[in-house]
């Protein structure tokens, strides 16, 4: 069975804003997509590979939040990407902690005002 998930979206105010932050945390790069009544900005990545395709978006009717979900995005060390939150523009709100024998977590809230989790195994 493939993974349960298989997109995420995160809701953006300023999608332009919001992309070079990720490309600061993250180091990553990204594809744009343009629909009628939305801009995306796609997490490059190989839909085949291990793991869950996902994008920045602005639309009317979603807005970032704090309160409910939490993406956890997978790191080789989440203190690494978490180091780096605050000089890209957001709040480090959790630092790297132990979560036991799952490895390792930290949350930050983006420049959009979403709660994002950072996990790792080391």
């Amino acid at each position: 069975m493939k993974n349960l998930v298989q997109w995420f979206e995160i809701s953006t105010t300023d999608i332009e804003r919001a992309k070079t932050f990720y490309e600061a945390v993250f180091k990553c790069n990204f594809q744009f997509i343009e629909l009628p009544n939305e801009k995306m900005y796609m997490f490059e990545g190989d839909g085949e590979a291990y793991g869950t395709m996902g994008c920045l978006t602005n639309t009317k009717e979603n807005t970032p939040s704090t309160d409910g979900t939490i993406i956890y995005f997978n790191c080789e060390d989440a203190d690494i990407q978490a180091n780096r939150v605050e000089a890209a523009g957001g709040k480090l709100i959790v630092p790297k902690q132990s979560i036991g024998e799952f490895g390792f977590i930290a949350q930050f809230i983006d420049t959009e005002g979403n709660r994002i989790g950072l996990h790792s195994h080391k």
